[in-house]
């Protein structure tokens, strides 16, 4: 499975913690911690080519496929020559 999203780019990024105690008082670092993209594997159908595409895409991508259509969007990333 791929570790980006082939539209939106995102991938996994290292981020901080934090404890609960003293939380309301002052920052106390609790190390990092790796946070992961929220990937999926689709089979996403082209109508305008007739074609399918098998991508690795965060959810975020699929809202966005939903909203303006597969062929703009795969269009943008630059999939679709």
């Amino acid at each position: 499975m791929a570790k980006k999203c082939a539209i939106t780019k995102k991938s996994s990024k290292v981020a901080g913690r934090y404890s609960n105690r003293f939380r309301a008082n002052f920052y106390i670092p609790g190390g990092t911690k790796r946070r992961r993209a929220n990937l999926q594997k689709k089979k996403i159908y082209v109508p305008e080519l007739d074609k399918t595409f098998n991508l690795t895409i965060s959810t975020k991508a699929i809202k966005t496929i939903n909203k303006n259509g597969a062929y703009a969007t795969l269009k943008k990333a630059g999939i679709i020559k």
